[in-house]
């Protein structure tokens, strides 16, 4: 008898976990598209809707979730279970390992894995946003100062974020009017500071500026008091972005960008231009933090996915102080992969 419940079990553990992960998976997509019909999410998880139908049915029996005229969308409780099963899902699934390894080929403190690959799915863009955002306000203290970077994750970052009555300080991390209003830093500290119930400051400085018009800038009462603010930040949080893709949007002149490439630059981060070894290979005039600053910050946390810009966050990892990466697996994959094989 106690073989046959040995083998019993061992049959249904691997069925619970499962159908855990599934309905884990359910409710993750849920909360990051909701709210959304049925078809749309079956066809999100690749599923038909008879199968979805059958779960969709137990989880709303658990109440862990509502279906409204505009779709469905998890009621606090599925929230709270989808936040209390994450850190068991990411063992489960392997993440855990993955980040503990990644950490420590790039010297960080703290790595944060999602699944997927941003550049095939925009969902997962949006996970990386959620898990940077509970990250950031599971830190974040009354009378702290944030400080963002301007781009698209970090707007993603801003969209994921819930509201809460943290009262912080919000500042752009740097200058960069020259960008899409919804992206520019301006931007997504108003956002942020919304959503954190906090405070914030404004610098309205253009991305490129000659030595005479950037002293002449800095130079001005109120830009100096919004940099010591800036300098003053408790975190960082910014994004990665390639090199030449970079350049081109921050129209950078065509011969600046084949110096760029000719130099082997293939990241960017606070301006400056990394090769694949971390070397600044080039550092633009921008107002706001420059490399000096950040090793006064107490947590730095870079927020990138993709597969494509693997090659950029490991050389940020090795050119920026950086304590903190919250990335997809398809990076994790990427980098580690790749360190292997060298080794």
């Amino acid at each position: 008898m106690p073989n046959e419940l040995l083998t019993l079990q061992q049959q249904l553990v691997p069925d619970l976990l499962i159908t855990m992960k599934k309905r884990y998976r359910i409710l993750h997509h849920l909360f990051l598209t909701q709210p959304i019909g049925r078809r749309a999410l079956a066809q999100q998880l690749q599923t038909t809707e008879r199968i979805l139908r059958a779960e969709v049915d137990f989880l709303k029996e658990q109440g862990l979730l509502i279906i409204e005229t505009v779709g469905m969308r998890l009621t606090d409780a599925g929230t709270t279970l989808l936040d209390e099963l994450a850190d068991v899902i990411r063992e489960i699934e392997g993440l855990g390992k993955k980040e503990r390894r990644l950490a420590e080929k790039l010297g960080l403190q703290h790595v944060l894995i999602v699944p997927g690959d941003a550049d095939l799915d925009p969902l997962v863009k949006k996970a990386l946003g959620h898990a940077a955002a509970d990250y950031i306000r599971g830190i974040l203290k009354s009378g702290d100062i944030l400080a963002v970077t301007g781009g698209t994750t970090a707007a993603t970052l801003a969209d994921q974020m819930q509201r809460t009555q943290l009262g912080v300080e919000v500042v752009p991390a740097r200058g960069g009017i020259g960008e899409n209003m919804e992206f520019q830093a301006n931007t997504i500290a108003s956002r942020l500071a919304s959503q954190l119930g906090g405070t914030y400051r404004l610098l309205h400085a253009p991305d490129l500026m000659s030595d005479e018009a950037l002293q002449s800038f800095i130079s001005e009462p109120h830009v100096q008091e919004t940099l010591q603010r800036i300098r003053r930040a408790r975190m960082v949080v910014h994004g990665i972005g390639q090199a030449i893709p970079m350049a081109r949007r921050r129209k950078l002149p065509d011969a600046k960008i084949e110096q760029l490439a000719g130099q082997g630059a293939i990241a960017e981060a606070f301006g400056y231009y990394f090769d694949r070894s971390g070397n600044i290979v080039h550092a633009m005039n921008t107002v706001g933090l420059r490399l000096s600053d950040l090793k006064h910050i107490e947590r730095i946390v870079a927020v990138a996915g993709g597969k494509s810009k693997a090659e950029a966050i490991s050389a940020v990892a090795h050119g920026c102080p950086l304590h903190v990466l919250v990335t997809d697996e398809a990076v994790a994959d990427a980098i580690l992969t790749h360190r292997q094989e060298q080794n």
